[in-house]
């Protein structure tokens, strides 16, 4: 981890440098295999100093911190307790995510095809009366998903995907269930499990 140290109209000793590397790249590394880089800026204002940590944990993760006190190392270890609890709850979130991912059922495979209807006319020949034959030819096929999720969740899902219909196992039943986007706005749903009474 690339670990810069500066001031702002302060003189750091080579002593404090070396601290705040050494410190730093132990906090970092309890909770990271490969943080990429931090920038420690020391100031003061009126009678105390201040510390502000900007770490680069990973990407897409920036955490700041800040610490004052009367001289510049407590500063440091004030920002420094600071970084440390933000690394170390944002780590317990990551392993419970990662908890509950492994608990959770991965989505079901399954394909989708896109289906262009066509009509074959045939006659017997005798009589001169000829029939339409219906039958789909399969244009598009690709690969989907299907999820467990609550009806409720399937409607949204539904709706964020901008469908009209949705094929979901019900996580209440467990069976194969589908909501669809009726002709009048409303939502339906089948359910297999469900009897008529």
């Amino acid at each position: 981890m690339q670990i810069t140290v500066s001031g702002k109209q302060v003189e750091l000793s080579d002593a404090l440098r070396l601290r705040v590397t050494e410190q730093l790249g132990v906090i970092a590394g309890k909770y990271f295999d490969r943080a990429l880089d931090a920038h420690v800026t020391f100031g003061r204002a009126r009678s105390f100093f201040t510390c502000d940590i900007n770490l680069h944990a990973g990407r897409g993760l920036i955490l700041r911190a800040e610490g004052e006190a009367a001289d510049a190392h407590a500063a440091f270890d004030d920002a420094a307790e600071h970084i440390a609890k933000r690394l170390r709850r944002y780590r317990r979130r990551v392993n419970e995510h990662a908890r509950d991912l492994a608990h959770r059922a991965r989505p079901e495979a399954a394909r989708r095809y896109v289906l262009r209807e066509e009509e074959e006319t045939e006659g017997d020949g005798t009589t001169g009366e000829t029939s339409a034959i219906a039958y789909a030819t399969v244009i598009a096929e690709t690969p989907a998903e299907i999820n467990l999720l609550s009806v409720g969740e399937a409607v949204m899902r539904m709706d964020l995907e901008d469908q009209t219909v949705l094929m979901f196992r019900n996580s209440a039943t467990g069976e194969l269930n589908v909501v669809y986007r009726r002709e009048d706005g409303h939502v339906g749903w089948i359910d297999p499990t469900a009897t008529a009474s």
